[in-house]
């Protein structure tokens, strides 16, 4: 089959969050299993150098955007064997910073008309174009009011992949006519309107083939009123039309045997991962202390994360315990600051390091022993799994992917791969912590966990299987 990503970042071109890892990953493991897959992206201006030189230059077009046209220019460059096509307009993409701009709406609304306005440009008619986000959540409804009647239209399919419901692209009804050219026959609580509003991933929702989320549990959850952002009637409407699909991760790329940023590499040895323990704590500031556990969290400072969790024990936590913590993220002004300062409380045992280093999240996940991930809500998650690839102990609640990734130890049948809770209370975290301390301090039960957490498969294969089948279905 043929098959067209489009989504507003990708890794290791640009990235924000985990949508570009996904976007990066997931589309080798549909070409492993034989499809012909591209990726549509916008060129942003903070583009590296060394993809920027690699680009060739396809051809240009314009592209409506409302009444007025706009320049849109393609660019291609092959990675790892992904033909990946770069849409250029310099006012909406030559500044700094993905998100966040004053018309966004309007940089968004260009990206999803361009990727059906330029597909003639690239000489590629996809089965399925597969959405992702709110950025690209237009296409569905752009394709069927504008290209339906052309005839290499006709039978291309979408779906549409909800990453975060949180953040649905919100904008003014005048975006429907000003800016996408729809009649206002779509401004219906059935169509994208949305409490007076637009709606850019409600349109994705309502007019895509078909809808995934990024894991079981978070597709059940976004049902509910607590978890639906005002779209969980709509989303329990589509019935059999939402699956939700678990994330996985690019396995090759994030291997402890292979990894470069490794102190010392290891293949599924508890004993040589113990290697990279004390290498960290020398680079954090840490006293070096092979048998105090490390617990470690790499993630954005942001409240759903669960650091008002964090924040309201951990100098209690430390305090009780013979334990070191390390905090890598960057993130709301006010945990950064909060964590500072505590680092200045408990010298020797917290180390924090307010900014993104890729290199170093790699030796964290290598060097700790223990990941701390008690999230308001998480759709998928990836450093939990990143953290079991690396083979160390995820505490998580159960939310989300989080649910389905993690399964709390068993002692008395040696199952499970971590530590997990249920209620968003901070002293449920706290006793959740202790427990698994209290399995760190017993060799042949560590020993055991840590086996379960090498065994697990957390690549994209399974995965991409059902998206195929999805895909295929839509073409019977």
């Amino acid at each position: 089959m043929k098959i067209l990503f489009a989504a507003a970042e990708v890794a290791p071109f640009i990235k924000t969050g985990g949508l570009a890892d996904v976007i990066g990953a997931l589309p080798k493991a549909l070409i492993e299993a034989g499809h012909d897959v591209r990726i549509v992206m916008p060129r942003y201006r903070e583009l590296p150098l060394v993809y920027r030189e690699r680009l060739e230059h396809l051809g240009t077009g314009e592209v409506p955007v409302g009444w007025r046209n706009k320049y849109g220019g393609v660019s291609q460059l092959i990675w790892e064997g992904i033909p990946v096509y770069m849409i250029d307009n310099e006012d909406y993409y030559g500044r700094e910073g993905v998100y966040g701009h004053w018309d966004d709406g309007e940089r968004f609304a260009f990206l999803d008309r361009a990727v059906l306005e330029l597909l003639p440009l690239i000489g590629f008619f996809p089965d399925v174009i597969h959405c992702h986000d709110w950025h690209t959540a237009m296409i569905p409804l752009l394709l069927r009011e504008h290209y339906r009647h052309r005839q290499d239209y006709r039978d291309i399919r979408t779906v549409y992949t909800v990453h975060n419901l949180l953040y649905q692209g919100i904008f003014p009804e005048e975006v429907l006519g000003d800016l996408l050219g729809l009649p206002w026959d779509y401004f219906t609580p059935e169509g994208v309107e949305y409490y007076g509003n637009v709606s850019f991933m409600k349109a994705g929702l309502v007019y895509a083939d078909h809808v995934t989320t990024v894991s079981p549990t978070y597709a059940e959850e976004i049902k509910t009123e607590h978890y639906g952002y005002g779209l969980d009637g709509l989303l329990r409407s589509l019935g059999g039309r939402l699956s939700g699909i678990v994330n996985g991760i690019d396995a090759k790329a994030y291997d402890p045997e292979t990894d470069l940023e490794l102190f010392a590499r290891y293949a599924r040895s508890l004993e040589q991962k113990r290697a990279n323990k004390p290498v960290l704590q020398r680079e954090l500031g840490l006293p070096e202390a092979p048998d105090t556990p490390l617990v470690s969290m790499v993630t954005r400072l942001v409240e759903p994360k669960g650091l008002d969790l964090v924040t309201r024990v951990l100098d209690e936590w430390l305090s009780e315990n013979d334990v070191q913590f390390v905090l890598l993220g960057t993130g709301d002004r006010v945990y950064e600051d909060w964590f500072r300062e505590a680092a200045s409380r408990h010298p020797g045992k917290l180390a924090v390091q307010i900014k993104f280093s890729d290199a170093l999240s790699r030796r964290i996940y290598a060097g700790s022993d223990l990941f701390l991930m008690p999230s308001r809500f998480e759709p998928c998650g990836i450093s939990q799994l990143l953290a079991l690839q690396y083979g160390t102990i995820p505490v998580v609640r159960e939310t989300g992917g989080l649910n389905d990734t993690v399964q709390s130890y068993n002692e008395f049948t040696g199952e499970g791969n971590g530590f997990s809770f249920r209620n968003y209370n901070a002293h449920d975290m706290l006793h959740t912590l202790r427990r698994a301390l209290s399995f760190y301090r017993q060799p042949e039960h560590w020993k055991q966990i840590t086996a379960n957490a090498f065994a697990g498969d957390y690549g994209w294969d399974a995965s991409a299987r059902q998206y195929i089948h999805i895909y295929e279905n839509l073409k019977k």
